[in-house]
């Protein structure tokens, strides 16, 4: 392997291991009206950090899920936040109106260039984190049923 590689290969497994059960999370970035969004302005709550995209299928799949445990915790101490990796705000709102999503949403309509999705190495979606009260990571890649068990357990 080329130097190059090596140094690429481990450039990318820094970023992934930030996402890493146990490590914390925080970052800043343009919500859908326009306004700054800081997670850390969540800390106190648990908090499903959901990267997926309008035109992504198993994305949309998965909001159906998303939709039962916020309204099932909402009043529990948790929210969700979108992360989108849409590169037009008109279909990426529209696919937050579509689907109903009522949670914090932000993008900066880069794709999978989008600033945040870059610094974590997320290079396919749908995934998420879901973090504690203090911001540390305690759960990826919730699906299905898993989402609404795994909060309930989670969030008390």
């Amino acid at each position: 392997m080329s130097r190059f590689a090596d140094l690429k290969l481990a450039t990318e497994y820094a970023k992934a291991i930030q996402l890493s059960i146990g490590k914390t999370l925080d970052f800043t970035q343009t919500d859908d009206k326009g306004n700054e969004f800081k997670l850390s302005s969540l800390k106190g709550k648990y908090v499903l950090v959901d990267f997926w995209a309008s035109w992504c299928v198993p994305c949309r799949a998965e909001n159906p899920n998303l939709l039962k445990a916020y309204h099932a915790l909402k009043d529990k101490k948790f929210e969700i936040v979108g992360i989108s990796l849409d590169e037009t705000k008109a279909s990426w709102l529209k696919a937050v109106a579509y689907d109903g999503m009522p949670w914090v949403q932000v993008s900066d309509l880069k794709g999978f260039k989008n600033d945040v999705a870059v610094k974590f190495g997320i290079t396919a979606i749908p995934q998420n984190v879901l973090i504690n009260p203090e911001g540390v990571i305690i759960a990826k890649n919730l699906r299905g049923e898993d989402v609404l068990n795994q909060l309930s357990a989670s969030v008390k």
